[in-house]
């Protein structure tokens, strides 16, 4: 569930980078993951601060450095590549 949430803040900052403001015809699509890694357990009541960071964009794919933290200790951390739609 982590991963899922880096990976729908990596999407949202997909919006905000391209200056796209999102419908239902707007599609960014997640093409792979890389790096990630799992430091210690998160637990009910945790408050969970996700942070992502445009690292690159090559060839139309975009590389996001993302990052979970409670705490302000990292708990996950994981690079995410997202792609525009063709078109975009």
């Amino acid at each position: 569930m982590i991963i899922e949430a880096l990976a729908q803040a990596a999407g949202i900052l997909c919006f905000v980078t391209a200056n796209v403001i999102p419908d239902h015809n707007t599609r960014f699509y997640f093409v792979g993951i890389d790096k990630a890694r799992f430091r210690r357990p998160v637990v009910p009541g945790d408050q969970l601060l996700l942070t992502a960071r445009l690292e690159r964009s090559l060839r139309g794919i975009w590389r996001f450095s993302t990052v979970a933290l409670v705490a302000d200790a990292e708990v996950a951390h994981a690079d995410m590549m997202v792609a525009p739609e063709a078109g975009a």
